[in-house]
């Protein structure tokens, strides 16, 4: 495991080049309809606690959501609305993340995975550095089939360089909608955060509410 101190992620990528994003502007659509980032756990909304997890590791931070934006921005970060019609997904995320962000880097998290890594920006950014990368994204521990623990690439938690926006813009553009479609187009590398040294709960993402208890139970 790489080890960084809190607010330094790389001697060569330090913090202050590093925006968070706090993505939660999807449908709900297996919890029901519900607004996702401000379903409970531990006794504060999704989003918050994603918010304040990661808040340490960057230098700024923002949100991305669609509704309720009254309460998101009771949060005390700037909130920003999908800037495509129609819930288009993550990749509608990452788009308005890199319009707004105003540092080298965006670092995106969902708001439905509580648990991430308190060293994700630091071992992010060491990836980026290492494998000279545009994209890093994190690969973690997943429960495959068989209930075996594997690692897989985890692509909405995602490392990106800013000057991929016009790239992004013309993706959209043309209808694509899927992550690893674009992020293939562009230098890219993993960052494994392996089950041995971390949460295998890290990158487990509550779609239910049932999920979403069930990961809190074992928090």
């Amino acid at each position: 495991m790489d080890s960084c101190p809190p607010h330094t992620p790389s001697a060569l990528l330090p913090a202050a080049d590093i925006t968070g994003m706090v993505l939660a502007g999807g449908r709900g659509s297996r919890m029901g309809g519900v607004d996702k980032g401000l379903q409970a756990f531990l006794g504060q909304p999704l989003a918050l606690h994603a918010l304040q997890r990661l808040q340490p590791q960057v230098g700024t931070c923002m949100l991305n959501a669609n509704r309720h934006l009254e309460v998101y921005q009771g949060f005390h970060v700037p909130v920003h609305p999908d800037m495509l019609p129609d819930y288009a997904g993550p990749l509608a995320g990452f788009l308005t993340g890199l319009t707004h962000c105003t540092t080298p880097w965006l670092l995106t998290v969902p708001c439905d995975s509580p648990r991430f890594p308190r060293d994700l920006a630091a071992r992010m950014a060491a990836t980026a550095v290492r494998e000279h990368a545009q994209i890093v994204l994190a690969a973690g521990p997943e429960a495959g089939r068989d209930g075996a623990l594997q690692l897989r690439p985890q692509p909405v938690f995602a490392l990106l360089h800013r000057s991929l926006l016009p790239s992004l813009q013309d993706f959209v553009q043309q209808g694509g909608r899927k992550i690893d479609a674009w992020t293939a187009q562009h230098a890219q590398a993993l960052c494994h955060f392996d089950a041995a040294g971390d949460d295998v709960h890290a990158f487990a993402n509550a779609n239910t509410l049932q999920e979403l208890r069930l990961l809190e139970d074992s928090a």
